[in-house]
């Protein structure tokens, strides 16, 4: 059988790198999306997951614009093959009290982080259904559970994933595709890691397990919700945020 290929929108950043990584350990053909405006970044990135020996391939999109998506998922199938893995990560902050939001900031954020689950997942969907078999993994947010102050544009787009997961995953349960959402906490991605060290302090000082996650254990999890071992877990959502909120 040749081997499943996943897709992960945002793929190398922080947490979707360890994510192409860790999909390519478990012998998947990966395919790591980008924005056109980072392709020297991804070019490098690149060439130190080819030089690791690893099956990565990238692809541009963006995944705010339908049409771009369909670009670029055409692409995928005609150089590399039909995706039965869909990693739902690409996403940004734009952070800002509700008062002084700027409609651009409201419109960015949701556009990127909820629309662009339908841009690319709507591309899909009908290659697995035909081949019976499928993952859909959503990258949310604990803020979607618990909100957060200042982001109110974060927080909607967010909580939208887990109402796209769970209708999802009730349309597509029958036909040997799981859809479920991930919640991560705070993860030692570099971007946290830049942040002021006392505030940083403070941050931990709020998770029960006294510490940031790991990109790693973010990987994994997504890991084991692409494997057939997962077959029977879908329209969940997984909470990975040591404590961070509990329900």
């Amino acid at each position: 059988m040749s081997k499943r290929i996943a897709l992960v929108t945002g793929g190398i950043g922080g947490i979707g790198s360890c994510i192409c990584r860790q999909l390519a350990a478990d012998g998947f053909t990966v395919v790591a999306n980008y924005i056109a405006a980072e392709e020297a970044k991804a070019q490098a990135w690149l060439a130190v997951e080819r030089a690791a020996g690893r099956d990565i391939h990238i692809a541009a999109g963006d995944v705010s614009n339908f049409d771009s998506c369909t670009a670029m998922i055409n692409k995928i199938k005609a150089e590399i093959g039909i995706v039965s893995v869909l990693v739902n990560n690409a996403g940004i902050t734009r952070d800002g009290v509700f008062k002084k939001m700027p409609v651009e900031n409201w419109m960015n954020v949701l556009n990127i982080n909820l629309n662009s689950v339908f841009n690319v997942t709507r591309q899909i969907v009908d290659d697995m259904l035909a081949q019976g078999w499928g993952r859909v993994i959503n990258m949310s947010s604990v803020t979607a559970q618990k909100g957060q102050f200042g982001q109110t544009n974060y927080a909607a787009a967010k909580a939208g994933m887990h109402g796209f997961t769970k209708s999802l995953a009730q349309e597509t349960a029958s036909k040997g595709i799981t859809v479920n959402s991930i919640s991560p906490g705070y993860i030692g991605t570099e971007m946290v890691m830049a942040i002021k060290e006392e505030v940083r302090e403070q941050i931990v000082s709020t998770i029960p397990v006294g510490r940031l996650g790991k990109p790693e254990e973010i990987a994994k999890l997504v890991s084991y919700l692409a494997s057939d071992d997962a077959a029977y877990i879908t329209g969940s959502n997984i909470a990975i945020n040591g404590g961070l909120h509990m329900f």
